[in-house]
């Protein structure tokens, strides 16, 4: 009896040694330990995770910061594209006329010249804004008496009218007029010229008379 009892003990001694699985101390020892492979159990399941949820970062996101608005506006009377010929060929370059004005008695009107739309209309309130004229005007926002003036082959004639009337004027005269903050007035373009510019200059100068 007693070898067979030892027999079954040395039986199930090789079969539990089969079951054992080698795992290498990650403590920094040289010793190798022994851990024995526990059997997973049927109908067991692992805990399910909740799905991440990932959020932007908007810290990093950076601000606008707005642009103070002008208390001047702007109107572009005319565009052009101008060519200069040199040794090499052509270079173009664009003109730009404009009228600028507060409406609330000060206008100016300025030509520059660029490489393109916006540089040319950035110099050209530069300008208009360095040759202001402010004008005297009645209570009613409109001129004292009749003016007329010339400029190149431009004639151009403004008279007052009844308060209430609002303002009567055509081509780049009434902008000049509008951006002026002039109303009550009528004004008449005497001459055949078409020339928007030469009739914005001629509107100005006449309006001139009435400088503070």
């Amino acid at each position: 009896m007693t070898e067979e009892k030892e027999k079954n003990i040395n039986i199930n001694e090789t079969e539990a040694k089969k079951d054992e699985k080698i795992v290498p101390d990650v403590t920094g020892d040289d010793e190798i330990k022994k851990t024995p492979i526990v059997p997973a159990t049927a109908g067991t399941t692992r805990p399910t995770r909740p799905a991440r949820v990932f959020k932007k970062n908007s810290s990093f996101r950076r601000k606008r910061t707005e642009r103070p608005r002008s208390e001047f506006d702007q109107k572009i009377i005319k565009i052009r594209r101008v060519t200069r010929v040199v040794k090499g060929g052509r270079r173009f370059s664009f003109s730009v006329a404009m009228v600028i004005g507060n409406k609330k008695g000060s206008v100016g009107v300025a030509v520059a010249k660029g490489a393109d739309v916006a540089l040319a209309i950035e110099k050209a309130v530069k300008k208009a804004k360095r040759d202001l004229v402010k004008l005297k005007l009645t209570s009613n926002k409109s001129i004292i008496h009749d003016v007329e003036s010339k400029y190149c082959s431009s004639v151009v004639k403004i008279s007052p009218t009844k308060e209430g009337r609002g303002l009567s004027a055509g081509s780049s005269a009434k902008n000049v007029l509008e951006l002026a903050g002039i109303t009550d007035v009528v004004s008449k373009i005497t001459s055949r010229s078409r020339n928007k510019l030469n009739i914005a200059m001629a509107t100005l100068q006449a309006l001139k008379e009435f400088k503070i």
